[in-house]
């Protein structure tokens, strides 16, 4: 069974094919809707694509489709303070449920990989620090 064999849904139509892309660009768009999400981790090329002004909607996603199945891994940076297990809990949640909606593939799994942790800017700390500091005078 080649690649492209492998990501066809027969109906009774004809065939529905699913390009990986796609499903990578929907599992990373459920991913960030994720409450302690800062990023997708895109490595190396996905760096390289957002100096060059591309946006790749599917950073941080790696996913295998057969027939009737996707395997999903998922490489994130989380917000200082978040809970992880809570966030990749959340997450696979989140990105079984969307991807199954719209594709019929079943997800048979989500795989996170937490690749760094998000520390605020000290510029944003005393930004916010100097906003509380206004509001109390006046």
């Amino acid at each position: 069974m080649t690649k492209e064999e492998a990501r066809s849904l027969p109906s009774e139509l004809g065939v529905v094919k699913i390009a990986e892309e796609v499903v990578s660009i929907i599992a990373g768009l459920a991913a960030t809707e994720i409450e302690g999400v800062a990023s997708m981790s895109g490595g190396i090329a996905g760096g390289i694509a957002e100096v060059l002004g591309r946006r790749n909607l599917s950073k941080g996603i790696k996913v295998e489709v057969t027939t009737e199945e996707a395997k999903i891994d998922i490489f994130i940076v989380v917000k200082y303070g978040a809970r992880i297990p809570d966030v990749a809990w959340d997450i696979q949640e989140g990105v079984k449920k969307t991807v199954e909606e719209m594709t019929g593939l079943r997800v048979s799994q989500v795989n996170i990989h937490v690749q760094g942790v998000q520390f605020p800017h000290k510029e944003d700390e005393e930004e916010e620090i100097e906003a509380g500091e206004v509001e109390e005078t006046k």
